[in-house]
């Protein structure tokens, strides 16, 4: 009956070291996937990020460029430059009123995508 007991003693210290284990061994898992998931996310915050410098500077060049062929056209260079103010104020009042239907789903897909990857 003893080493019954002993035997029972020694199985369940076993059993308490192998759940030990594996919670550890769990723990250790969920802490690198969320570092890979954190990793992925800031990755592409960064990327995204320059992309969307690289994106307005472009755009910058590209407006002084068309306002100063435009006025070169019209023979005014302040007409041409308000002609080009004038189609970026459209594209920001066009992005304003469609970014609920437009803007902010594609936004939050880009987000999700990112983050279950």
């Amino acid at each position: 009956m003893e080493a019954l007991k002993e035997d029972i003693k020694t199985k369940a210290g076993s059993l308490t070291q192998s759940v030990s284990d594996y919670l550890d061994t769990y723990y250790k898992l969920a802490l690198v996937t969320l570092t890979q998931k954190a990793t992925n996310v800031t990755a592409g915050l960064v990327a995204g990020l320059s992309a969307f410098f690289l994106l307005i500077f472009t755009l910058f060049f590209l407006g002084m460029g068309l306002a100063w062929w435009i006025g070169s056209l019209i023979n005014s260079t302040a007409g041409g430059f308000f002609i080009v103010g004038g189609f970026f104020v459209l594209l920001i009042v066009l992005i304003v009123v469609l970014r609920k239907k437009i803007v902010f789903p594609i936004l939050k897909k880009a987000i999700l995508k990112k983050i279950y990857e």
